[in-house]
């Protein structure tokens, strides 16, 4: 006679996830900043320059009022001494009359016989002082500067630590299943039965 129930075990199934340790670095990252200096062309000129000092010259010919002062008061110095020298030397010949001697007529020649001064000369009478001072001319030149600023970043170093994960995909179980046929009750109800000769 054949089992009427079979029973089936399942055992648990479980799955393992291993994600193993590891260290990871991040890329540093790398700036850079230019700036511009900028410089340029400079030219600077100096012209000649020219000094005339014409007042010497300008004084000779129109004296100015402490310029002629001064000459008037030197002139007439000079005219009192050699009026007193000329009216000295004309007593002294005057104190020595002799007879038949023209002494008047002696005075009269002397007076003549000076040279006349009118008054003519160069005009002017001093040159006019000229001086100078050369040019000069300087030109400066100076490239554009670039000034180069670098930041570097070193980088970060991060450990990520291992991982192991248990994934249950079926959990265990029994199952009981009858394979036998039907049961009738009572037994004479079965299509199949037959009575039992108990005579035999």
């Amino acid at each position: 006679m054949k089992p009427l129930i079979e029973i089936k075990t399942i055992p648990i199934s479980i799955e393992f996830k291993v994600t193993p340790s590891k260290i990871q670095r991040s890329q540093g990252m790398a700036e850079l900043e230019i700036s511009r200096e900028k410089k340029g062309l400079s030219i600077k000129s100096r012209p000649i320059k020219l000094n005339v000092d014409s007042f010497e010259a300008r004084n000779s010919v129109v004296p100015s009022t402490a310029t002629s002062s001064r000459q008037f008061g030197e002139n007439g110095i000079t005219a009192a001494y050699e009026a007193t020298a000329q009216f000295a030397e004309e007593g002294n010949m005057l104190l020595n009359i002799h007879l038949n001697q023209d002494t008047l007529g002696q005075i009269a020649d002397s007076r003549m016989s000076q040279p006349a001064d009118f008054n003519i000369g160069f005009i002017p009478e001093y040159p006019a002082d000229i001086s100078w001072e050369p040019g000069d001319l300087s030109i400066q030149y100076e490239m554009d500067k670039l000034n180069f600023d670098w930041k570097i970043g070193q980088g970060n170093y991060e450990f990520i630590p291992g991982n192991i994960e248990f994934i249950v995909k079926e959990y265990p179980k029994v199952i009981i299943e009858y394979v036998g046929g039907p049961i009738y009750a009572p037994p004479s109800a079965d299509p199949d039965y037959e009575p039992i000769d108990i005579k035999a």
